[in-house]
């Protein structure tokens, strides 16, 4: 692929880029010159051309002239005889062909290299040929620009429009990017190595550094030229010779006021116009050491002034910040090249590009104590954790009450503690199960679109969430995207806005894009890469436990993210602690030996279904008919260093990866790994830099602590880790004795009602209702910022809370001896009072005093309790609740747990009548859990016996038949029909007349 040339900052053509991996540090290069033997290579490329282009076919015409036939042969041409000129005639068609071919190999090649656009294309069966032409075309095009202008380079894969290319100050205005922040940096980047390089032996002639004059240097940031924009980076990579010192520029300019009254505050976001004062060994002509000789006498003032802002100026400056933030005022240049940072109170609902404001408000001590900060800026990570935990309770639950595990029925899940209860509480606020919905949503609702107009999938290379809205961008322009979809900031941004994401609905189309996966954020956006479509491996750099924490917030979220159907994550060198997250995802090998045996025979088996099913890639089987059936992604992860030898056989695995669905992240000790498309590099600040694609971000992180939390959540939800282990016992019983009756009772199985206190006055009454339930449902505490991320999911003010609070206190009172009813425990947890109940506490302690208290020892201790507690049920769960309210309900399991415990109530009621032979007394007891648990298997198969024991056949025909019609077309569970067999052998019978 052709690379254009561009210029550096000042105006000076910019040399050409070297022919290693792009995303490695650049070294600095040789400019080399044409010399009398490429121009000779060129006239003989062009004779060579001329000849084979032009020449053949004059010479075929001439010596030959018209090989074929000229009027349609008969039957009998076929059995005369063939003389010389028959076998001349077929040579020249043959040599027709191939001339037409390589003809074909050098417009192709030619297109690719005089345009810069794409890779050139493939020429059927012309391998050879292609080559040839591709060696000539660009020996000729040497005249005009060195050989490595024309080689293919990783960044620029997908770029095929002028417009789409833009800085990394220009795209902090819009959506951030990735691509056409790679390509030009990259190439501007190694031109400035080359000036430099000039540079310093320029000084070396003149006898030293110009540091060693003493003179404070200044640089002043210069306006775009075409797609090109000053960086940090650059202004190091030229004047410093090394571009990673762009921190020490960074340090000495930060929080200055700069001429146009802003201040430097990002690494990454700087404006034309700014004054940057440069390292004493910084050197290079655009550098301005003597005002008065070099510089207009407007730039000269300004210089002189920002001298003075140095760091004896510093706290003055610090003030003049605080006092523009209070006032509220942001500068917006007038070039308009600098996104402005959101303030958090000003965030849209539903964004997941930073913390809710409640997140990020001051706290005091008590209130964020212990929660962890890389969970709360973690959403898509938090809500993906959340819902597979749930999941995993809820199976254990279903487990239990099946007798699964234990033989033991009503199973109450593990109360986490210590470091675990404080990543649980971190999860439930830092969560945005809304922004995941939308994700996942918007991008099957694509999907379903471009199958509708059949259309393949285009390949994306990351998605940006900012603000609520979802920019897409893609790795080449795929035209106009279906609507409501909108074109965004150029043709490779495809961009969908919250309120047009907000009509998508559930639909079954596969998930299109499964490998996104959050890296961090920059301002206000958060990054997902596209793992798999990275075309080649994406590496990581830095400490050793920083790239680890990487990893496994990586691994963590692709495990459970719910925008992704199916995949396979393979850990490698770490995270076999990580399989508990999701056994059918996860897989864990030992070595790096054991990944290549794997993923070779797996690269080779894609590569063949791909053939087969006659796919370029395996987007264009995530459309159409073959979607839900094959092309699920496997995302390699590999902590750990490879040799330089696996690391070259690494690169070779990887090359076809993209097209295949597999993606590489690899652990790097440096950031030159061969074959990496990307590099990246985590610092102990936490910070993800990526100089080369223009990203600074702040990186998404799970550290070691963290991590071991939330795996012993999963691990202690898991039914099978000790089946001995389960408890029946309910976190908190209630005295149910005439003398325990409480000061205030909440009925919420049912309709919400409060007995022993008065209603609120006013609009907060429901309010304090909600947050009164909250706590009920946790006896066991609740930290005050889960409250408030409950109550008010889109964020609120720690004063507001703390009021909220204040009127719940007084609203429930104190206890006789003067002590609150809401409390505060000593981790800083609210907890309601013992006088305080609901009857779902009554429900528990009633169902276990039946069966594991006085009720085992007394018949009818055991009936009157059980028949008191299914009194009780009223109903689902606070079933008048208000349309919009009691949201956090999705993260509870309570929801399984009420059906669960009302059926085993009501089996327990249904077998005490049993004993006696009170069949119809056991159909009542069942009827009354049915309604609470109808898809209950246990409580059908139950009222089945119950029905039968009643000697009256026709009526358990009339359930049977009942029970037929609830089965639907996914028929009765095979327990339900073997019971069915031995009670109602005939029942098959009606079944089929029915049917």
């Amino acid at each position: 692929m052709a690379r254009r040339s561009t210029s550096s900052s000042t105006g000076r053509p910019t040399g050409t880029a070297p022919s290693g991996p792009r995303n490695r540090t650049p070294q600095p290069v040789r400019l080399r010159r044409r010399t009398f033997g490429d121009v000779v290579k060129a006239f003989l490329a062009f004779v060579v051309l001329l000849v084979l282009v032009v020449g053949v076919p004059g010479a075929l015409a001439v010596t030959v002239g018209w090989p074929l036939p000229r009027s349609a042969p008969s039957m009998d041409w076929l059995s005369q005889p063939i003389d010389v000129q028959t076998f001349l005639n077929a040579l020249t068609v043959v040599v027709w062909l191939a001339w037409a071919q390589f003809t074909a190999c050098v417009l192709v090649e030619v297109k690719a290299a005089v345009s810069g656009v794409g890779l050139p294309g493939r020429v059927p069966g012309a391998g050879p040929s292609q080559l040839l032409a591709r060696q000539l075309v660009a020996a000729l095009l040497l005249v005009g620009a060195t050989a490595a202008s024309f080689t293919p380079g990783l960044s620029q894969l997908g770029h095929s429009l002028e417009g789409n290319q833009k800085g990394t100050v220009a795209t902090a205005q819009a959506t951030p990017g990735i691509l056409a922040q790679q390509q030009e940096q990259a190439k501007s980047t190694a031109a400035a190595l080359a000036e430099q390089a000039g540079h310093a032996a320029a000084q070396a002639e003149r006898g030293g550094s110009t540091a060693a004059h003493g003179a404070t240097k200044y640089y002043r940031i210069q306006p775009p030229e075409g797609r090109h924009h000053d960086s940090l980076w650059e202004i190091a990579q030229r004047h410093l010779g090394d571009g990673r010192r762009y921190k020490e520029i960074y340090e000495l300019n930060k929080d200055r006021i700069q001429p146009d009254g802003s201040r430097l505050s990002e690494a990454s976001l700087i404006r034309p116009g700014w004054i940057m004062e440069m390292p004493g060994d910084a050197h290079g002509g655009e550098l301005v050491e003597n005002p008065d000789a070099h510089v207009s006498p407007e730039v000269r003032q300004q210089i002189g002034d920002y001298a003075q802002t140095g760091d004896h100026a510093q706290h003055q400056h610090q003030q003049h910040q605080q006092h523009q933030e209070q006032g509220g005022g942001q500068h917006a240049g007038g070039d308009g090249a600098t996104a402005q940072i959101t303030v958090p109170s000003q965030r849209q609902s539903g964004d997941t590009g930073a913390p809710a404001a409640h997140e990020t408000s001051a706290h005091s001590s008590s209130s964020s104590f212990g929660l962890s900060e890389a969970l709360l800026g973690a959403p898509l990570l938090a809500a993906g954790l959340l819902a597979a935990l749930g999941r995993r309770r809820r199976q254990a639950l279903w487990q239990s009450a099946l007798g699964a595990v234990g033989g033991r029925r009503g199973m109450e899940p593990p109360i986490p503690a210590g470091d675990a209860q404080d990543v649980q509480d971190a999860l439930l606020v830092g969560a945005d199960p809304e922004g995941v919905r939308q994700l996942d949503r918007s991008l099957r609702g694509l999907a379903a679109a471009l199958t509708a107009e059949s259309r393949s999938l285009p390949v994306v290379y990351a998605a940006w969430l900012s603000h609520g809205d979802l920019h897409l961008q893609l790795a080449q322009p795929a035209g106009k995207p279906p609507a409501p979809w909108q074109l965004g900031q150029d043709q490779t941004f495809w961009t969908l806005s919250r309120a047009d994401a907000e009509h998508y609905e559930d639909t079954d189309a596969a998930a299109p894009y499964p490998g996104l996966v959050s890296l961090g954020t920059m301002d206000d956006s958060r990054l997902l890469l596209n793992l798999e479509a990275v075309p080649g491996i994406v590496s990581l750099s830095g400490r050793e436990a920083d790239r680890a924490a990487v990893f496994a917030s990586v691994a963590a979220e692709l495990a459970t993210n719910g925008w992704s159907d199916r995949m396979t994550i393979t850990l490698v060198g770490f995270g076999a602690d990580l399989t508990p997250l999701a056994p059918n995802r996860l897989r864990h090998l030992d070595d790096v030996e054991a990944l290549f045996e794997t993923m070779e025979a797996e690269t080779r088996q894609r590569r063949g279904a791909l053939g087969a099913a006659d796919h370029h890639s395996v987007l264009t089987g995530r459309t159409g008919p073959a979607q839900h059936t094959r092309w699920a992604p496997n995302l390699v992860l590999l902590a750990t260093q490879p040799s330089a030898e696996d690391a070259v056989r690494l690169a070779e695995l990887a090359a076809d990866a993209a097209r295949l669905g597999i993606g590489y992240l690899v652990g790097s000790e440096r950031d030159d790994l061969p074959g990496a498309a990307w590099a990246m590099e985590i610092t102990p600040d936490g910070r993800l830099l990526a100089p080369l694609l223009g990203l600074e971000l702040q990186a998404q992180l799970l550290p070691a602590v963290q991590q071991r939390a939330v795996v012993e959540l999963f691990v202690e939800s898991d039914p099978e880790r000790d089946p001995d282990g389960p408890t029946t016992t309910p976190p908190f019983l209630v005295d149910i004795s005439e003398q325990g009756r409480p000061a205030v009772y909440a009925r919420l199985v049912g309709p919400y009602e409060i007995i022993g206190l008065d209603t609120p006055d006013g609009d907060r009454s429901p309010l304090l209702h909600e947050a009164l339930a909250l706590l009920l449902l946790h006896r066991e505490g609740v930290h005050p910022r889960v409250l408030s991320s409950a109550l008010w999911p889109r964020g609120v003010t720690e004063d507001v809370r703390d009021a909220l609070l204040e009127r719940l206190r007084g609203w429930l009172g104190t206890d006789p001896d003067g002590s609150p009813r809401l409390r505060v425990d000593a981790a800083g947890r609210l907890t309601l009072a013992k006088s305080v109940v609901s009857d779902l506490d009554v429900l528990r302690s009633l169902y276990y005093e039946a069966t594991q208290g006085k009720g085992v020892e007394s018949r009818a201790v055991r009936g009157r309790l059980l028949t008191d507690a299914l009194v009780l049920v009223r109903g689902p769960l606070l079933a008048d609740r208000a349309e919009g309210r009691y949201r956090w309900l999705t993260h509870e399991i309570i929801d399984a747990q009420l059906p669960l415990l009302v059926a085993d109530i009501g089996l327990a009621l249904s077998a005490f009548h049993l004993e006696k032979d009170r069949a119809e007394k056991a159909i009542e007891a069942l009827g009354a859990a049915l309604r609470t648990a109808p898809e209950d298997e246990r409580l059908w198969n139950e009222l089945l016996r119950a029905t039968h024991a009643t000697g009256d056949p026709d009526r358990l025909r009339a359930l049977a038949a009942d029970l037929i019609a609830r089965s639907g077309a996914r028929g009765l569970p095979p327990r339900t029909e073997a019971l069915l067999d031995e009670l109602l052998p005939t029942w098959r019978d009606g079944a089929a007349a029915t049917g």
